[in-house]
């Protein structure tokens, strides 16, 4: 029977542990990897519990499907408190960012995506909100206007960004406790996986589970997506069980290759061999020739890229390098 499998996870989960039906961890005790970030932020949070203050702004940066937002509503209910949550492109004006801080509770969070789309006029609201936990709001117009200062209870700003270098310097540094997500490496994507089968009542073998974990490019949102596309061809030919043979059509079908590039991926880099002979070329030139947009490029595809070692930066531009050209079965040029 397949119950009997050793290698194989069962999909049961306890109904009682699932308040929400989420794949998102609830609990430090469920969030998986990144240990030296979350043994660190446990110790600022029961610091910060110890004596019964907010806890320091957090400014949590890295690639995007890491676990940035999840960690946030982490961090919120660790202190025991609500979770307010906005992103920076919503936040047009000054008085929208006014009106969410002169509604927070003491020691409440909030939560910013994005961050580093807040208009600079709008973000100088923030400095005296986060420094001084006080408000100046401008009364009127012309010669009769007036400012006024507000008291703001103390509360604890998370800022959640892709592009760290996008924040302006006065912002960045007002957050005490910078933390830098790192992709994640197979054995803990895998853990995620295992994870996330039981909370969707999938079975799943330990050797699927790896080469979705090797194939998802460090990231737990990629191996979720894959592993319910696994799912999907599972509950129509193998009664539900997700086995090796079942991640490989899978992957296959959605153009993922052995070592997670998808076909995006490697339409930029035979583009970069085939019109641009390998580079140097610019990311606007490269988002141009495959019709895609520069943020694109620069969060999603070129971060894989480069940790692959499949291109590399240099003062005039990107360029391939010979794994590249191995990868995709094209004879590299004499130099």
């Amino acid at each position: 029977m397949l119950d009997e499998d050793p290698d194989l996870v069962s999909g049961s989960f306890q109904e009682e542990d699932q308040q929400e039906f989420t794949l998102r961890p609830q609990s430090f005790g469920e969030y998986i990897g990144q240990d030296d970030l979350k043994s660190n932020l446990q110790i600022f949070i029961n610091s910060a519990k110890k004596r019964k203050e907010a806890l320091d702004h957090v400014l949590l940066h890295g690639p995007p499907g890491l676990g940035k937002t999840t960690l946030a509503n982490i961090i919120a209910k660790e202190l025991n408190c609500s979770l307010r949550a906005t992103s920076g492109p919503v936040i047009e004006k000054q008085g929208d960012l006014a009106a969410i801080l002169t509604s927070l509770e003491p020691n409440q969070v909030l939560f910013i995506d994005e961050i580093h789309r807040i208009n600079r006029v709008i973000e100088e609201v923030l400095y005296s909100a986060m420094e001084d936990y006080c408000l100046d709001i401008m009364i009127g117009q012309g010669p009769s206007a007036r400012t006024i200062k507000l008291d703001l209870p103390r509360f604890t700003l998370v800022g959640a960004t892709t592009r760290t270098g996008l924040l302006s310097t006065p912002l960045r540094e007002r957050f005490g406790i910078p933390l830098h997500f790192d992709y994640y490496q197979p054995e803990d994507l895998k853990k995620i996986i295992v994870r996330s089968a039981g909370l969707l009542n999938t079975n799943i073998y330990d050797e699927a589970a790896l080469a979705i974990a090797r194939r998802s490019r460090g990231t737990p949102r990629i191996a979720n997506r894959l592993l319910k596309r696994a799912r999907d061809f599972a509950d129509m030919k193998t009664d539900g069980v997700i086995n090796s043979e079942i991640v490989e059509e899978t992957l296959d079908r959605l153009g993922i290759d052995d070592i997670g590039l998808d076909r995006l991926d490697r339409t930029i880099l035979r583009q970069m061999i085939e019109v641009h002979q390998g580079g140097p070329v610019g990311v606007s030139t490269i988002a141009a020739t495959v019709a895609e947009e520069i943020d694109a490029i620069q969060e999603v595809v070129e971060p894989y890229l480069l940790q692959t070692g499949m291109i590399r930066r240099t003062p005039r531009g990107r360029m391939v390098t010979s794994k590249t050209y191995q990868h995709l079965g094209i004879p590299e040029p004499s130099k």
